[in-house]
C-alpha cells in the first residue's frame, strides 16, 4: 500500500505515529469544552501596528465569553495543520468606552472590514449561498460595532519556522488605499469561492457606527504609522522584531 502523507508531512514536518495515537486517544477521552465553544470562522487581513505595510491573512475561530466579549484563536489557514499565530479579543462599544485613553489606542474598529466585504465568514460545503448570506450578514451586524485587540505571536510573513521574538500588536485596515486590497482580497475570494464586491452590496443596509477617536491609532497622525510616545514605542509588543528567520 502506498504511503499517504499526513497534512504535517505535506509541510515537511512529519508527525510521528506516537503523536497520532495520543491525539486520537485524547480526543476520545478528554474534555475540550473551551474550544468547543467556537461558533464562528472569520477570515480577514491584519497589519502590523508598527509597520502597516506588512499584511497577514488570518483565519479567526471565535467564541463568545459573554454578550460583550469574544475571544478568537488565529490561524494562518483553515486547514487541519494550520499554525496558531495569535489571538484577538473583541469587545462591545460600551466596554471600549470604559478603557483608559492609552489602552484604547491598542484597539481597532471593524467598520471597514465589514462594509468593504473584506471580512468573510467562509461558507461550509453544501450550504446554499442565499441561506449562508443571511447568517453571515447577521454576524456582520454584530461585528461592525465591536472593537478588537490583536497580538500575533508568529511572524509567518517573514518565513519564520517558529514563533520568534516579542508578540506583535496588530491592527486592521480602515481604507482601500492602505494595502493592495484588490489583489489580496481578490485572491482570497477565489480560494474561498466568494466575492467581496457582492458582499459590499448586500451589506449596504448595515448601519455604520461612529468610530471612537482613540481607535485605529496606527493610522492616525498622517504618515506616522507607528504607535509612539515621546519618540519611543508605548508597549513592548510593538517593538520592531530584530530576530532573523529560524
Amino acid at each position: 500500500m502506498d504511503h499517504i502523507p499526513t497534512t504535517n508531512e505535506a509541510k515537511g514536518e512529519p508527525e510521528s505515529i506516537t503523536n497520532k495515537i495520543l491525539e486520537t486517544g485524547a480526543a476520545a477521552t478528554q474534555n475540550f469544552a473551551p474550544p468547543k465553544r467556537v461558533c464562528a470562522h472569520l477570515n480577514a487581513f491584519h497589519a502590523y501596528a508598527n509597520d502597516p505595510t506588512r499584511c497577514v491573512e488570518t483565519n479567526h475561530y471565535c467564541a463568545h465569553l459573554n454578550d460583550e466579549v469574544r475571544q478568537c484563536l488565529l490561524y494562518d489557514s483553515p486547514e487541519s495543520n494550520a499554525r496558531l499565530i495569535g489571538i484577538e479579543y473583541m469587545i462591545s462599544t460600551r466596554l471600549y468606552e470604559t478603557l483608559e485613553p492609552e489602552e484604547r489606542k491598542y484597539w481597532h474598529s471593524h467598520v471597514f472590514e465589514v462594509k468593504s466585504g473584506m471580512l468573510l465568514m467562509p461558507r461550509p460545503a453544501g450550504v446554499p449561498a442565499a441561506v449562508w448570506e443571511v447568517a453571515e450578514n447577521k454576524e456582520m451586524e454584530e461585528v461592525v460595532t465591536l472593537y478588537g485587540k490583536i497580538f500575533h505571536l508568529w511572524q509567518t510573513d517573514k518565513g519564520h519556522k517558529l514563533p520568534l521574538g516579542e508578540p506583535q500588536l496588530m491592527t486592521s485596515y480602515t481604507d482601500y488605499d492602505q494595502f493592495d486590497f484588490d489583489q489580496k482580497v481578490g485572491d482570497r475570494d477565489r480560494r474561498f469561492g466568494e466575492d467581496h464586491r457582492h458582499k459590499r452590496e448586500v451589506r449596504e443596509y448595515i448601519k455604520e457606527p461612529t468610530i471612537h477617536q482613540d481607535a485605529d491609532a496606527a493610522w492616525q497622525n498622517g504618515n506616522n504609522k507607528q504607535l509612539k510616545k515621546d519618540g519611543a514605542m508605548t508597549h513592548p509588543s510593538v517593538m520592531q522584531d530584530s530576530h532573523s528567520a529560524a
